[in-house]
């Protein structure tokens, strides 16, 4: 779109864009140009510094921050060069001299044009991953859920550390990101660690980084993960099981902001939001020695306690067809149906591993599946812990037993018969009558 108030201009201007392609809309002033922005697709606004109703440069401020992905080139006057640069400074992509750039309106468009693609593509994907991660998509209505979510949503607007609590699978790290992607750092990076998986040496090396020659085999300088998350979120999982010296470390970090690689003389300062996440009582470790208490204070400012599965059963409802689909999509195979007899059974159970057991369960439950998910595509050790409701039906319980003995001898038919003591082909049939084939 060009916007000038010289009419020739403008229609010259128009006729060479269009003949190299491209759809021109033109404005005469400020707010025919907002206008036509607010009901068309434009990539790239040309501007005339001065217009009518107002300043070219006062314009692309006002075009960045409502359109970000529309790139702004400002067309300037002999001897008003410095509005051009002041333009540039308020996130105009270039700027023209009239009469004097024409040869230079062609290639900077495609180069602009380029740019403002590049950005929608990056603002689709930034959406996509904060849509993702929206507090709406964390699946339950539970009060316990609910109080959770509703908690993560206001302080995700400010920058205070975060205690997430909870047992192992009950979704810490979901909730990190959700707060991060609801935060003003959504922009910034978002860094996860988790401090159990590596010893000491290697977590103080990953999380703060090392100077060349710090220790053998650090061969040049490497930025710590604490950098990667400048100005972003960086996740600590697990913060219980951190090393008691790193712990000091780490302290220094939520007190100054700053930090000294291994192996280097001089601190290193960064920006970031820390949330950490623990299923263990940090309280009582402080008070074994396990934990420091000055860190267990610093990073509990906000502390949210997420519910087990145990403590939402009801929310097994909105989040076993959602497992189901997502399962049943990656193998390419029909959505199957949820029988009650199955989404009673899902609720009796004594959930120990929380959504993530949940999760591994439903993903067996539809590789057996043959278009309707029953009691029998749950695992065997539902009927022995007593979870699952009695089966009355004799062929329910022959299917299972079945399933049962062919998992024990690792699918091998002539095993499974033998043990059963009935004959290979009277198990053949059984598995074809069945629909176990």
């Amino acid at each position: 779109m060009i916007i000038d108030d010289e009419a020739k201009l403008r229609g010259l201007l128009s006729r060479i864009i269009s003949l190299e392609g491209f759809l021109v809309l033109e404005a005469g002033d400020i707010k025919a140009g907002m206008k036509l922005l607010e009901k068309s697709e434009v990539q790239v606004v040309l501007s005339d510094v001065k217009l009518p109703d107002g300043n070219g440069v006062d314009l692309t401020r006002e075009i960045k921050t409502k359109y970000p992905c529309i790139e702004v080139i400002v067309l300037t006057a002999f001897g008003t060069i410095a509005d051009g640069v002041t333009a540039i400074k308020n996130g105009a992509f270039d700027y023209l001299v009239k009469g004097d750039d024409n040869e230079r309106i062609i290639p900077l468009l495609n180069k602009a044009i380029e740019k403002a693609q590049l950005q929608s593509r990056i603002y689709q994907l930034e959406k996509k991953v904060a849509d993702k991660y929206s507090f709406s998509n964390i699946l339950g209505s539970s009060p316990a859920i609910q109080q959770a979510k509703d908690l993560a949503a206001k302080v995700a607007l400010t920058d205070t550390t975060v205690l997430l609590l909870g047992e192992t699978g009950t979704g810490k790290e979901v909730f990190a990101q959700s707060i991060h992607e609801a935060g003003k750092r959504r922009f910034k990076p978002f860094v996860a660690v988790n401090c159990s998986a590596l010893g000491k040496e290697i977590l103080e090396s990953e999380l703060f980084g090392h100077k060349a020659g710090a220790f053998t085999g650090a061969l040049k300088d490497k930025r710590g993960l604490l950098e990667e998350a400048n100005e972003g979120t960086i996740f600590l999982d697990e913060i219980g099981e951190m090393n008691i010296d790193l712990q000091a470390k780490l302290l220094r970090v939520l007190e100054t902001s700053e930090f000294y690689r291994v192996g280097d003389a001089k601190t290193t300062k960064v920006n970031v939001r820390i949330i950490a996440a623990t299923n263990r009582n940090l309280r009582e470790e402080s008070e074994k020695g396990n934990f420091r208490l000055d860190l267990y204070y610093r990073l509990s400012v906000f502390q949210i306690q997420l519910p087990s599965l145990n403590e939402r059963i009801e929310d097994i409802e909105a989040i076993a067809p959602f497992f189901i689909r997502v399962f049943a999509e990656k193998m390419n195979k029909p959505v199957p149906d949820m029988s009650a007899e199955f989404l009673n059974a899902l609720k009796k159970h004594h959930w120990k591993g929380n959504t993530r057991e949940l999760k591994n369960v439903i993903e067996r439950a539809v590789i057996l599946s043959d278009g309707n998910l029953s009691p029998s595509a749950l695992p065997f050790d539902f009927a022995s812990s007593g979870s699952s409701p009695f089966v009355y039906d004799l062929q329910e319980v022959e299917k299972m037993h079945i399933q049962k003995v062919l998992q024990l001898t690792g699918g091998n038919k002539t095993e499974a018969a033998n043990k059963m003591n009935i004959a290979l082909a009277t198990l053949y049939r059984k598995l074809k009558d069945y629909k176990m084939e």
